[in-house]
């Protein structure tokens, strides 16, 4: 018999912090008095590095 040579495709696993590779986190604003702006801005989710897949 022949040897099979393909390979499966894995799974893969969504990223348990995010779900497109961006989170979106809260930032400060002002001069000397920081404060936390009611507005939010897209980061790059550190855990999967912007994938959106889990690592293994």
């Amino acid at each position: 018999m022949a040897e099979r040579k393909t390979r499966r495709k894995s799974v893969k696993k969504p990223c348990p912090d995010c779900q497109v590779g961006q989170v979106s986190e809260s930032f400060q604003v002002g001069g000397r008095r920081k404060r936390v702006s009611d507005d939010r801005q897209e980061a790059l989710c550190l855990t999967c590095l912007g994938t959106g897949e889990a690592t293994d």
